[in-house]
């Protein structure tokens, strides 16, 4: 199955279901680190204490940069207790304004969610789902129900249904005389409503009453490919408790976890984030997990969803670059860094396309509000190597929030040079563009 970014129109119409950022939004235990400048190394898992900040010294040649910036949002009125900003490299602090006050990060949620989604599984995590019977085949036709094991896949589309309509045809299933049984928690096209996910795998299996929109999807497929045929006499019904005696037909494997990551990250997607949330406990645990794994107190990132729709969602700028931190640092066993999950400037498709602007080879996540606007990740340098910074504004003026923050970034880049090629440290695992979903009769 190839790659899916065929259903970025789907996924940009959803980032504006609860939203209120100009964004489109789309369509897996650790070694120590020390996200913090100057802290010896303290445990991920259990940190003895909070990491204690930097002596508040950074560099002259950075403040300068960051002086005029402040000076230029006051300027045009917008107040500087309502900006953050945390700048480093390797353990040096090079900028530092309310870099421990949590403020609204907006979508800068979502790397929390990416953290604790990938240390809680693992990069290569796939969520699997089940589908089954407990009827007998004969001459083309399931003698019963077919029952659907969800298991909370946040990017199972069009292009699965077709690919299990497909399997089933192979094993002699045309027609089903019983109900399409869901169980479990089972999402479609970022569907979390059971029934309706349900809905839309009926019309997925079934060639003959597809919408345009599966159509759609369906002329990005390699040439040849199959149309399914499942027609279901029955209903779609919903089971809150798993069938007995079940006989196992496909198994069907999600995209592994960085991949889902990446994808989340790269359109931003709102429902896919909070489904990964939902995945690891709760945005509560994410926002526990986060903190501990970076090792700041919990009151730097405070959370009310795995997405960051609301301006509740806050967290300091020290926990945001910590956080980057953490996951590279994490994906090193893996022969991966932040570049494998985020977006890198230029070079992907998604979110910040609409940002000229922006720094070529930063691999940044973006964050935005009606009355915010956030920047995380990181800047390859010549002079200082790849600079970790976040920048979150609040005003009444995003669009200009943003111009700022790229006149912001271009003036560091002038300061410490900018580079022509992705720096091996955020140069993706080729090996990765291989990692997709598949489906297996059993």
């Amino acid at each position: 199955m190839p790659k899916k970014l065929s259903i970025t129109t789907l996924c940009i119409s959803l980032c504006l279901i609860g939203c209120q950022s100009p964004e489109p939004k789309i369509t897996s235990p650790s070694p120590e680190i020390t996200p913090s400048p100057q802290v010896s190394q303290i445990s991920i898992e259990i940190p003895e204490k909070p990491l204690t900040l930097p002596p508040n010294n950074p560099e002259k040649i950075a403040s300068t940069p960051i002086e005029t910036y402040l000076s230029r949002l006051t300027s045009q009125g917008f107040s500087q207790q309502n900006q953050g900003i945390w700048i480093q490299s390797n353990d040096t602090l090079l900028a530092n304004h309310q870099g421990t006050t949590p403020l609204p990060a907006a979508s800068i949620t979502k790397v929390a969610t990416s953290l604790v989604a990938l240390r809680i599984f693992n990069p290569n995590h796939q969520f699997i789902t089940l589908i089954g019977t407990t009827g007998t085949i004969e001459n083309g036709i399931l003698n019963g129900d077919l029952i659907i094991q969800g298991g909370e896949d946040p990017f199972f589309v069009w292009e699965e249904a077709i690919a299990i309509g497909n399997l089933l045809n192979k094993i002699g299933i045309q027609r089903v005389t019983g109900n399409l049984i869901i169980t479990g928690k089972f999402y479609m096209n970022f569907e979390s409503n059971s029934l309706t996910a349900g809905n839309l795998l009926k019309q997925g299996l079934n060639s003959q009453t597809w919408s345009s929109e599966v159509l759609n999807q369906y002329q990005t497929l390699p040439p040849g490919t199959a149309k399914p045929q499942v027609i279901i006499d029955g209903v779609v019904a919903v089971s809150l408790t798993h069938r007995e005696n079940i006989k196992l037909l496909v198994r069907h494997y999600s995209f592994p976890m960085a991949e889902l990551v990446k994808k989340m990250n790269q359109y931003s997607n709102n429902l896919m984030a909070d489904m990964l949330a939902e995945a690891v406990g709760g945005y509560q645990v994410v926002a526990e997990k986060a903190a501990q794994f970076v090792g700041v107190p919990k009151e730097e990132i405070q959370l009310i969803n795995g997405s960051g729709l609301g301006e509740e969602n806050r967290i300091s700028p020290r926990a945001a670059t910590g956080m980057f931190l953490a996951i590279d640092k994490y994906l090193q066993q893996y022969n991966m860094n932040v570049a494998d999950v985020f977006v890198i400037v230029g070079k992907d498709k998604g979110i910040l396309d609409e940002r000229k602007q922006l720094p070529n080879l930063a691999v940044v996540k973006s964050g935005t509000l009606n009355y915010v606007s956030a920047l995380a990740g990181a800047l390859p340098t010549k002079e200082k190597g790849i600079i970790w910074f976040t920048i979150l504004n609040k005003g009444a003026n995003v669009t200009e929030l943003r111009n700022q923050q790229e006149i912001f970034l271009k003036d560091v880049l002038n300061n410490w040079g900018s580079v022509d090629l992705s720096p091996p440290e955020l140069t993706t695992n080729p090996e990765r563009k291989t990692k997709t979903s598949r489906s297996e009769v059993i």
